[in-house]
């Protein structure tokens, strides 16, 4: 008789399960990590959040739905960055939920060191974090951070 694995109950369920195998960072964290120690900011926020916020310097942005392809070292169409299993990758989404099961993903890819920003882009900007914005755009008012 095969066992048949457990699933989860529900997405916030799921959410929990795959937290708690990441190590998540804060947004300070986050700046170090990238200034610092090499990670890899990757932006899976589309692009009409990425164009009202504005954007985090330095991070490479990759659409979700393109996520796995673009980082897999391995891979045919990965981006420049994409160097290795090793490459520690923090993911960065709106709030931090989509980026969790981003990051548990990629982990499955092979990427052992990805995690995800707590918070996401919100929590980056409410800690005056630096923002860019595209050329002519002017900045925006900062949104308040939402409760979790």
């Amino acid at each position: 008789m095969t066992s048949v694995p457990q699933l989860p109950s529900g997405v916030d369920e799921l959410l929990e399960r795959v937290r708690a195998g990441l190590d998540r960072v804060g947004p300070r964290q986050a700046h170090g990590a990238a200034q610092g120690d090499g990670a890899l900011l990757v932006d899976i926020r589309y692009a009409a959040l990425r164009d009202r916020d504005g954007l985090i310097p330095g991070a490479v942005v990759v659409e979700r739905n393109e996520l796995e392809w673009r980082l897999d070292p391995t891979g045919s169409h990965r981006i420049p960055e994409a160097t290795g299993h090793d490459l520690r990758v923090i993911v960065v989404c709106n709030e931090g939920y989509a980026s969790s099961l981003a990051a548990a993903s990629l982990r499955r890819l092979g990427l052992h060191r990805a995690t995800d920003l707590v918070g996401g882009f919100q929590a980056w900007r409410a800690e005056g974090l630096p923002v860019t914005f595209e050329p002519g755009r002017p900045p925006t008012a900062p949104v308040p951070p939402t409760a979790h």
